[in-house]
């Protein structure tokens, strides 16, 4: 391999190289990954039917290869057509010694500021549940009292008076209810992380949603097969993917939908907190429905306690995803519109020392 060659296949971020008529004659490894295809069968396809830019581009690029100049687009959506838009920067420049050649680099965001506000809204959550929990705490006892009471008072009420009381005891059972789920969110344990085949936590998760709430939906299947294994608690990430698949059927409703499994590698995905610091997040995860969307006026803030766009629905289920994926260091993001809303969870892969020393968890 010469030099350049070997500093091509070594670039961390996607690279394409177009020829004239804007076919693709080369991609790095990078690229491999970020676009979930072999160099081989991307040779001669058209780019823009494989990139799909949330931002007028082409015009743009055209000028860029006329006068021979290079062009840079910062925080543009950039999808493959088969997977949801990642936010990322665009370089572009000619490819010098090839006449009408052009090099295209990607640089997906690490969300970085995205990560400053994350943890600042996290804070304010912790705060709210916090002060929930104790809340819960001290309500419960005196719902135990008003329960009891009610139940010694329908001993000698007529069946018109019975109704009352048994309200009264439904009423309070089902605010019992509510202040455990409160009470369960801030009592979640650190995950116990060993090395888990994701492919085996989604196959529990469909098995489990099909023999009950998702009865009446369609759940299909698209994996990687060759996703190497992660690193998390394979039952609270069953968890959180029972959550997404409650939450897609739920939208539903009793007409029935598709919900959609998909999973890949994306070398280029990386997080970078507040800190400075970051890592690698390679396996992708995205349960994807056809559902009515996510009410917009809460699509910014669907992931904080106490948010729901269902009637009557705590606002806990959502946060309880985002604060197990969060523990595990990872990252989970949503983007919805009506018929398409795709929630895709981004995790990091078992490190070496962890799959020497352990067997995989499903």
């Amino acid at each position: 391999m010469t030099q350049p060659d070997a500093i091509w296949s070594s670039l961390p971020v996607p690279g394409l190289i177009l020829d004239p008529e804007d076919r693709i004659a080369d991609i790095n490894s990078a690229a491999e990954g970020f676009l979930n295809v072999s160099v081989k069968a991307m040779k001669g396809v058209p780019v823009w039917d494989k990139l799909a830019v949330d931002a007028p581009i082409e015009e743009a690029f055209q000028r860029a290869r006329d006068q021979g100049t290079p062009l840079f687009v910062n925080d543009v959506d950039v999808g493959t057509g088969d997977r949801a838009p990642l936010q990322c920067n665009i370089q572009i420049a000619p490819l010098q010694g090839q006449d009408g050649h052009m090099i295209l680099l990607i640089s997906p965001r690490e969300l970085a500021g995205r990560m400053t506000q994350n943890h600042s809204v996290k804070s304010a959550a912790k705060s709210a549940i916090g002060m929930a929990e104790m809340l819960a705490h001290e309500i419960k006892n005196p719902l135990a009292g008003i329960t009891g009471a009610a139940q010694l008072l329908s001993m000698g009420l007529s069946q018109e008076d019975l109704e009352l009381t048994d309200l009264i005891v439904n009423e309070t059972r089902r605010v019992v209810k509510l202040l455990e789920q409160v009470e369960q969110f801030g009592n979640l344990t650190a995950p116990h992380r060993a090395p888990v085949n994701l492919h085996d936590v989604l196959d529990r998760a469909r098995r489990s949603a099909q023999l009950g709430f998702g009865a009446d939906m369609t759940i299909d299947e698209e994996y990687d097969p060759s996703l190497p294994l992660a690193y998390g608690d394979s039952d609270q990430l069953l968890q959180v993917i029972q959550n997404l698949l409650k939450n897609a059927a739920e939208a539903a409703g009793t007409k029935g939908g598709r919900i959609l499994l998909r999973t890949h590698y994306e070398h280029s995905f990386r997080l970078r907190r507040a800190d400075g610091s970051g890592h690698s997040l390679p396996l992708q995860i995205e349960v994807i429905d056809d559902g009515p969307g996510l009410p917009p006026e809460i699509k910014g803030d669907i992931f904080d306690p106490f948010v729901s766009g269902k009637e009557n629905g705590t606002g806990l289920g959502l946060a309880l995803v985002s604060k197990i994926i969060s523990d595990h260091d990872g990252w989970i993001s949503v983007s919805s519109v009506p018929g398409h809303t795709v929630f895709r969870i981004s995790l990091p892969r078992a490190p070496r020392e962890a799959l020497t020393s352990n067997t995989p968890e499903s």
